[in-house]
């Protein structure tokens, strides 16, 4: 398993009944989580710190209690800034197991010795994107949301990368690609986070057993002619890392040659030897 084991700001404390309690910052929040089928009693005295608890609904859904909690706040990774909100779907902006990946495109980047260019899809609120562009990038940051895109930004800001060579657009992240292939475009390393659901900004559906592989494989046609690396998350229960495994094998090594390998990311848990597993990750490089 990779763990994004070198976060000050965030941390794991505890684990029970369908739910982690997390510290993000100066803040304790309680959040469901599928994976903890374990109840180990709630002893941890943060989960009587809270101050935040997103209540799942038997009928869909949820919805959060707060106890002081601020309606926005920040913390840091490294060199780069997160702004944090609560929102729906038990959500705050960031999903911190990603540190691991971030990491690993960063020292890829550094290590080329060259000008990057990296493609950013379904980048959310910019956490890949910061992290290349801090690692001296040129980075292209798509996303169906106006809404993301611009919290993306406000990161940027705060991270002191207002001025980086990042390029935000809000688009429909499959007719981007095609777009970018007629126009002859290429990029040294692609990064994308597909949802297993999801629908483009005209209506576009998203379904990701449907669509992933034919995705990876179209934005093959966008790598340079030596390129640094492919990155492919998920969150979708089905697509097991053997599978992204398979999927980059058959669309880019076969063409480009190098490596591929694929894992479970996780975060740990405080003074445990436990590691929270967080979905999958497929990384191809040279």
């Amino acid at each position: 398993m990779w763990i994004a084991d070198n976060w000050n700001d965030y941390e794991v404390l505890d684990t029970s009944a369908g739910e982690k309690l997390e510290r993000w910052g100066d803040y304790i929040l309680v959040r469901p989580d599928p994976q903890v089928i374990w109840n180990t009693g709630h002893d941890h005295p943060g989960w009587k710190q809270k101050n935040g608890h997103y209540h799942r609904s038997s009928r869909g859904g949820g919805d959060w209690q707060f106890f002081d909690l601020p309606p926005q706040w920040s913390i840091s990774y490294k060199n780069l800034v997160f702004q944090l909100k609560p929102f729906k779907f038990k959500h705050t902006g960031l999903f911190p197991e990603q540190a691991v990946n971030w990491d690993w495109c960063s020292e890829k980047i550094k290590n080329a010795k060259k000008p990057v260019k990296v493609l950013n899809l379904f980048a959310y609120t910019g956490g890949a994107t910061l992290a290349a562009a801090e690692a001296g990038a040129q980075v292209t940051h798509v996303d169906a949301s106006k809404g993301m895109v611009q919290w993306a930004k406000e990161n940027a800001a705060c991270s002191g990368l207002k001025d980086a060579p990042i390029r935000w657009l809000v688009d429909d992240c499959v007719k981007f690609v095609e777009r970018e292939i007629r126009r002859g475009s290429r990029y040294h390393g692609i990064i994308m986070d597909p949802p297993s659901y999801g629908r483009g900004p005209k209506g576009e559906l998203w379904k990701i057993e449907d669509s992933v592989f034919d995705l990876i494989r179209l934005c093959s046609n966008l790598l340079d002619r030596e390129p640094l690396f492919f990155l492919i998350n998920s969150y979708t229960t089905g697509l097991a890392p053997s599978v992204l495994t398979y999927m980059l094998s058959l669309a880019v090594k076969e063409r480009f040659g190098g490596h591929v390998e694929s894992d479970e990311i996780g975060l740990p848990v405080s003074g445990t030897e436990l590691v929270l597993p967080c979905g999958a990750s497929g990384r191809w490089s040279r």
